[in-house]
């Protein structure tokens, strides 16, 4: 008997949505689903790496990138906005082909706001934006994004539904959308009972330049640490990279398993302070240092959120020195919050008739 086709669609934006979109492939495959993954550029090597024998689409690029001063980075986006509007025009059109192709029974898109059919009884959008953070313009991208959301037949929100929750402000509205559904925290990672080896695991994300210029940052300020540290640069290259200092472990990526283990063994991870990001480190229960990536919104709130609550501390990415490391000490970290609502019920959407 064929399995039914799930097209998964992950937006490259960094690797944070192609990276919890790993959990739902998983289960999609241990409910007897058959998925399909699309994505694009380093977003789909992720996936592909992490899933080799399943097929998978090339969507088009959104081309997002981030100016060198933060300061700009709203009104870059603004300014890019008529190309970005023509890449979900010609996702639509390719979701149509794919339909017909994969004779697809539904689509889970985690903010690919293109990829949804008509066709289909079965539109899933994953996001835990459902107010988008800009500034000024907080109000207006909010109701866009809210609009677009709406099209869909269900919207899953990774996080808790009550005031116990991960996403804060981003992920919970004064009045619920009826067709928005909780499904807790989503990460691809367990904790487990692992000898400390790194005092510190650095995690590079997201676009450039903003990446490279983080990467400098850090390694400038840790030439001369004598803890051991993981450094994974998070770039899809096979090149060497060399550092000076020795108690450096450089890594252009790690996968799966391997990545897991690498962070139960590390004592505190420093990363920027993205939502997927933050799930996985609910996860496995880590202490944190996080640097935001400057002019993004959503990863400020949420470095703040976190630093008001005690849980882990911040700063921005040039005020960073080795000394501010020390603050880690004085706050709790992030912990799993208790249970989750269940993907795996959350799947019957598509289980039924």
């Amino acid at each position: 008997m064929q399995k039914k086709r799930i097209l998964v669609a992950a937006l490259n934006w960094g690797l944070g949505h192609a990276a919890r979109c790993v959990p739902i492939i998983e289960e999609l495959q241990r409910q007897h689903f058959e998925p399909i993954i699309a994505s694009d550029g380093e977003a789909l090597r992720l996936l592909h790496k992490e899933f080799p024998h399943l097929n998978y689409e090339k969507l088009p690029s959104y081309h997002i990138k981030y100016p060198e001063n933060g300061a700009y980075f709203k009104w870059k986006l603004i300014m890019e906005t008529p190309r970005i509007l023509s890449a979900i025009e010609e996702e639509k059109k390719l979701t149509k082909k794919l339909v017909k192709k994969y004779n697809l029974f539904g689509i889970i898109s985690d903010n690919r706001l293109g990829v949804r059919s008509k066709k289909l009884k079965r539109n899933v959008f994953i996001t835990h934006q459902l107010n988008v953070l800009s500034g000024s313009t907080s109000f207006f991208s909010s109701f866009i994004h809210q609009k677009y959301i709406r099209k869909f037949d269900q919207c899953w929100i990774p996080d808790f539904e009550g005031s116990q929750n991960l996403s804060g402000k981003l992920g919970h509205l004064d009045k619920k959308q009826k067709n928005c559904q909780y499904i807790g925290p989503l990460s691809r990672f367990e904790k487990t009972a692992t000898p400390i080896m790194y005092e510190y695991a650095v995690i590079l994300s997201g676009p450039e330049p903003q990446r490279s210029i983080l990467e400098s940052i850090l390694l400038k300020e840790l030439k001369d640490a004598s803890e051991k540290i993981l450094f994974i640069r998070g770039v899809m290259s096979d090149e060497g990279f060399q550092c000076d200092n020795p108690n450096i472990n450089m890594k252009n990526h790690l996968f799966g398993k391997a990545l897991q283990e690498a962070l139960n063994c590390s004592r505190v991870i420093i990363s920027r302070s993205g939502y997927s990001t933050i799930m996985d480190l609910a996860a496995l229960g880590k202490k944190a240092f996080f640097i935001p990536t400057p002019g993004q919104y959503e990863q400020e709130y949420l470095a703040e959120k976190f630093q008001d609550n005690g849980i882990a501390p911040y700063c921005d990415q040039n005020h960073f020195s080795l000394e501010q490391l020390q603050k880690v000490q004085n706050y709790k970290g992030l912990s799993d919050l208790g249970g989750s609502a269940g993907l795996r019920g959350c799947l019957a959407f598509f289980h039924s008739k």
